[in-house]
């Protein structure tokens, strides 16, 4: 259930990076927003899966950074 592998993280560019963590985030958001009113998640595993993905592209972000 990976939404972006390291790999597939790897060959995009800086603002294809930015555009998949603005995205994720906005995700992220909207799913947290329908708990908070008392529902539920469609997917309680894609909380979990989306905060992975979002500490994985920043890692390899910040990899990109250093060099």
């Amino acid at each position: 259930m990976v939404i972006l592998r390291a790999d597939e993280i790897r060959n995009l560019d800086r603002s294809e990076i930015d555009e998949k963590v603005n995205d994720l985030k906005l995700e992220l958001a909207k799913e947290k927003g329908k708990i908070a009113v008392g529902g539920f998640p469609e997917n309680p595993g894609r909380l979990k899966e989306i905060r992975r993905t979002l500490a994985r592209i920043k890692t390899i972000r910040h990899e990109k950074e250093e060099q």
